[in-house]
């Protein structure tokens, strides 16, 4: 089974343990809070939901940034969320049990990148194993929140 099929697999799975459970499953990996990311779709225009895991939360002049990894664990091509957000930065973000809020995203700058990947491995260690794995350097993100008319 190719890496892209068995991401999807998993995420499917997690999606119906969150929502069967009603979020009491499945709203942490380990340390991770698990968000669900809404994009547009760059091609179809059409949101695409992925759930991915919050390996670091910090302070910013809007509210908590969340950082999240593009993985897609560790296979060569960038994860289809990822791209998405590169062509159209404004996101929702849903937290377990919460509602869908906006938010701005962008790929790390190189400094910030060497300051937030060694905390997103000290809470996942298999992140570095990821970039072993590629040739490509894994994109840290950064999830900026953002009022309703900035969004829109």
């Amino acid at each position: 089974m190719s890496n892209r099929r068995v991401m999807l697999t998993m995420t499917g799975l997690h999606r119906a343990l969150l929502r069967l459970s009603r979020g009491r499953l499945g709203g942490r990996l380990g340390s991770m809070p698990v968000i669900e990311l809404t994009t547009r779709g760059r091609r179809s225009g059409e949101p695409r939901t992925a759930i991915l895991t919050v390996p670091h939360r910090e302070a910013g002049p809007g509210g908590e940034r969340l950082i999240v990894i593009a993985s897609r664990g560790g296979d060569d091509l960038q994860p289809a969320w990822y791209l998405n957000l590169v062509a159209e930065p404004t996101v929702q973000v849903a937290r377990v049990g919460e509602h869908p809020r906006p938010y701005r995203a962008r790929t790390a700058e190189a400094a910030e990148r060497a300051r937030l990947w060694p905390l997103a491995v000290r809470a996942y260690s298999g992140y570095a194993a990821y970039q072993r794995k590629t040739e490509r350097e894994i994109p840290v993100v950064i999830l900026e929140p953002t009022t309703e008319t900035e969004a829109d």
